[in-house]
C-alpha cells in the first residue's frame, strides 16, 4: 500500500499539530514500520489543479501572503513556506487518490482539508485537497463518481460548499462537534452525534446503501477521541475509532470501491500527548494495510 508523505508537508514555519503531525507519524514509521505500508513522496499540486476548486484571488494570497487576512484565513500566521507545505500536503491527497484507483487502497499523511472554502481558508484548513482530488479526477475522466466519507470530529462545511454544484461528488459526514455545520443538501448529508453509543450506528447508517462509486476519499479524523481537547466526545476511545476505520475499509472492499484516506483532525493537549496521537493515526494506516492484504488474498 502506497502511503504518501514528504518533508515539505511540515515545512511551514507555523508550529501547530496540523502542520507538524505528519512528520511525527513519518518518524514513527521509520522506527516502527507498519507491514504493507510503503512511504512515497508525492508531487505538489499545480495551480491548474488548485483552480478547479479555489478562486484565483485566494490561491494568489496563499502563495504571496497578500492580502494578509486572506492568506491567514485558516488561522495560521503566513510565512514563505506556507505555500510549499500546503501544495505538498494537498498534492498527497491527489496522489493517494490516483494510487487507490490502481491498487485499491492508498493514503496520505495529509490533514487540514475539509473546512477550506473555495475563496478562503478556515479552521486550520488551507486548501481542500479532498475536493481538488475529486474534481481533478473527474475532469481527467479517470472517474465518474466520488464518495467523500468525512469522519472528522467537526462538520465538513467547506467540502459541502465546494461540491454543491457537482452532483458527481457525494459527501457523507458524521460529526461529534457542531463547528462548520451546514444544512444537508442532495449531495452532502450531515449527521451530528452527541452520544458515543450512537457513533458507530450513525456511521453505518450514513454509508449509502445500494450506491456505486468509482472512488472513496476517507477523511479519517482522530479528534472524536474522548481525550482530544478540540472535538473529543466522552466514550469515544481508541477501540471504537479502530472499529470505525475497519468498518469503512471493509465496506469499500466488499463493494469493490477504491479508497484513499487522509488523517484529518487530531490534536495534542493536557489529556492526549504526541505519542498517543501518533498511535491513534497509525491505527488508520494499519487498518488500511490489513484491508489491502485481505483484498490481495481475495
Amino acid at each position: 500500500m502506497k502511503l504518501f508523505y514528504g518533508p515539505d508537508y511540515v515545512s511551514s514555519d507555523h508550529d501547530f499539530d496540523t502542520t507538524r503531525k505528519a512528520g511525527w507519524i513519518a518518524d514513527s514509521l521509520r522506527l516502527r514500520p507498519i507491514p504493507g505500508a510503503a512511504v512515497t513522496t508525492p508531487e505538489p499540486l499545480t495551480d491548474a489543479q488548485l483552480l478547479l476548486a479555489h478562486t484565483p484571488d485566494y490561491v494568489a494570497a496563499v502563495r504571496t501572503g497578500s492580502p494578509g487576512a486572506l492568506a491567514e484565513s485558516q488561522g495560521f500566521e503566513w510565512n514563505p513556506h506556507a505555500w510549499t507545505s500546503a501544495v505538498a500536503s494537498n498534492g498527497g491527497v491527489l496522489a493517494a487518490a490516483r494510487a487507490a484507483l490502481t491498487d485499491g487502497v492508498s493514503g496520505s499523511l495529509s490533514s487540514g482539508l475539509h473546512h477550506a472554502k473555495s475563496g478562503r481558508g478556515e479552521g486550520f484548513c488551507t486548501f481542500n485537497g479532498l475536493v481538488v482530488a475529486a474534481k481533478t479526477l473527474l475532469t481527467e475522466g479517470a472517474v465518474s463518481s466520488v464518495l467523500i466519507v468525512d469522519l472528522d470530529a467537526h462538520c465538513g462545511g467547506g467540502t459541502a460548499q465546494m461540491i454543491a454544484d457537482e452532483p458527481r461528488i457525494v459527501q457523507v459526514d458524521v460529526s461529534v462537534d457542531p463547528y462548520d455545520s451546514y444544512d444537508s443538501t442532495p449531495n452532502s448529508t450531515l449527521r451530528e452525534v452527541f452520544s458515543a453509543g450512537d457513533y458507530l450506528p450513525a456511521v453505518r447508517a450514513a454509508l449509502p446503501a445500494g450506491a456505486s462509486f468509482d472512488l472513496c476519499l476517507y477523511n479519517a479524523g482522530m479528534d472524536p477521541h474522548e481525550r482530544c481537547a478540540i472535538g473529543g466526545l466522552d466514550g469515544v476511545d481508541a477501540d471504537l475509532l479502530g472499529r470505525r476505520d475497519r468498518l469503512i475499509f471493509e465496506w469499500c472492499r466488499a463493494r469493490g470501491i477504491p479508497v484513499a484516506f487522509v488523517l484529518a483532525g487530531g490534536y495534542t493537549g493536557s489529556r492526549l500527548d504526541q505519542n498517543e496521537l501518533v498511535n491513534l493515526h497509525r491505527m488508520t494506516i494499519s487498518e488500511a494495510a490489513r484491508s489491502t492484504a485481505r483484498q490481495s488474498v481475495a
